[in-house]
C-alpha cells in the first residue's frame, strides 16, 4: 500500500486488517439495521501474525500520542479488549522499554468472583491509578460508559480511550430520522467524559487507504455511506 498521508503504521494495520479479512467490504446489516459496505471485526485477529499487527499499531499510536497520553494501567473490557490490552503492553515495552517497562495490564470479568482473590478486575489494582482503556471500536458508547464506572468504583482515573476503528458515524436520531444531523458515540463520550478517545485508523484513513491501492467500488460505496451517516462533531 502507498500512500502520501498516512504513517507507515497505519497502512501496515490496514492492509493486515483487509488481508486477514477482519476488514471486510460488501452489504453488511448493522445493530443499527443501517446497511453497510464494510465491516470491521477485532474478534478475528485470532492469529499471531495478525494480533502482532494490531499490537503494533495500538503501540505506536500510544507512543504517537504520548504528549497528551499519560498512563499506568491499560485496561481492557472483556472480552474483546482483554488481548489487546495484555499485548498491547507487551508491545509497548518491546518498542521503548525505558519508558513503558512499568505499564500494567488490567481487564474485568463479567461476573465478579467470589473466591479465591475474588472480585471484579483481574491484573493491576486500579486505585489511584491513570487508566487507559483500549477496545475495538464505539458503537452506542454503551460498552465504554460501562467500563469506566467500574474503572471509577474501582479507585482508577480514566485518561483516555482508544480503539482500533473510529467509523466516524452519527449516533441513530430518536426518532429514527436518519436525515437529521447527529454527534457520535465517540463524540458524545469526549464530552460526557472530558478525555480523549483516539483510534488508530478513521474511516477517512480507510478511504484514503483503499483509494491508493486502486480499490475504486469500494472508495465509492464507501463515500456514499460517510456522506449519509457522518456524525456531526
Amino acid at each position: 500500500m502507498e500512500s502520501t498521508t498516512l504513517p507507515q503504521y497505519k497502512l501496515d494495520f490496514l492492509k493486515a486488517a483487509i488481508d486477514g479479512g477482519v476488514l471486510s467490504f460488501g452489504r453488511f446489516e448493522l445493530k443499527s439495521k443501517r446497511i453497510s459496505p464494510y465491516f470491521f471485526n477485532a474478534g478475528d485477529f485470532h492469529s499471531s501474525k495478525l494480533m502482532r499487527a494490531l499490537s503494533t499499531a495500538f503501540a505506536k499510536t500510544i507512543i504517537e500520542n504520548e504528549s497528551t497520553l499519560s498512563f499506568d494501567i491499560i485496561y481492557g473490557p472483556a472480552y474483546k479488549g482483554i488481548p489487546l490490552a495484555t499485548n498491547t503492553v507487551e508491545k509497548l515495552g518491546a518498542l521503548q522499554p525505558e519508558k513503558y517497562d512499568d505499564i500494567h495490564f488490567s481487564y474485568d470479568r463479567k461476573e465478579a468472583k467470589d473466591h479465591g482473590e475474588g472480585g471484579n478486575i483481574v491484573g493491576a489494582p486500579l486505585k489511584n491509578k491513570r487508566v487507559l482503556i483500549v477496545d475495538d471500536v464505539v458503537t452506542a458508547g454503551t460498552a465504554k460508559r460501562e467500563a469506566i464506572d467500574k474503572i471509577r468504583k474501582e479507585g482508577g482515573i480514566v485518561v483516555g480511550i482508544l480503539v482500533a476503528l473510529d467509523r466516524m458515524e452519527k449516533l441513530p436520531s430518536p426518532d429514527g430520522d436518519d436525515s437529521k444531523p447527529m454527534p457520535s458515540a465517540i463524540g458524545e463520550i469526549r464530552k460526557e467524559y472530558g478525555v480523549p478517545v483516539l483510534s488508530i485508523l478513521t474511516l477517512d484513513d480507510v478511504i484514503g487507504g483503499l483509494r491508493g491501492i486502486g480499490r475504486v467500488e469500494d472508495v465509492e460505496r464507501m463515500e456514499e455511506y460517510r456522506a449519509k451517516y457522518k456524525a456531526s462533531d
